[in-house]
């Protein structure tokens, strides 16, 4: 093989190389810890709370971190400094929630209590896109592509990314 050709077929290796490289280190999900995600909501001074009183994955009626999906806990944050609204969570990945591939159960979801000023945050900013499938829930999109679902008690949060961390 001629030395030019060997060269440019070397560099196209390392370039393809390279961008699956990033592409898999792009696609790879950082999951949280009970104890790390409620670290994460003490300093950013979001609230969570439990009609179980507990935070086991297992329990439907617990309000679980486990398995959260680090991207999903940085919205979170994300979401109150940029409203400056209190947040308290009312749902995470405990079993109970509707399955498929961004559910509450694989770290992409939480649900939030409703407030006058958290309403008026995600309505003011964000995009309405029309209801969603299923059940007609009001659904709002953030800049970052995240969808803010109103299911009348509380709003149902499907980060896809951080939101901006």
């Amino acid at each position: 093989m001629p030395k030019p050709l060997r060269r440019v077929l070397v560099a196209l290796v390392a370039a393809f190389a390279a961008l699956l490289l990033t592409a898999t280190q792009a696609s790879a999900v950082t999951k949280l810890t009970q104890a790390q995600a409620e670290s994460m909501f003490r300093a950013a001074g979001i609230t969570w709370s439990s009609s179980g009183g507990c935070s086991n994955r297992n329990v439907s009626t617990c309000t679980s971190f486990d398995q959260l999906n680090q991207a999903t806990a940085q919205g979170a944050v994300t979401l109150k400094k940029a409203s400056g609204c209190a947040i308290n969570i009312t749902g995470g990945t405990e079993t109970g929630h509707a399955s498929g591939t961004y559910s509450h159960w694989n770290g992409y979801k939480l649900d939030m209590s409703r407030n006058t000023c958290i309403n008026n945050y995600v309505t003011g900013v964000f995009t309405y896109i029309g209801p969603r499938a299923g059940d007609a829930a009001p659904q709002y999109q953030s800049g970052a592509g995240n969808i803010y679902a109103n299911e009348g008690t509380h709003w149902d949060v499907l980060y896809y990314n951080c939101g901006g961390c």
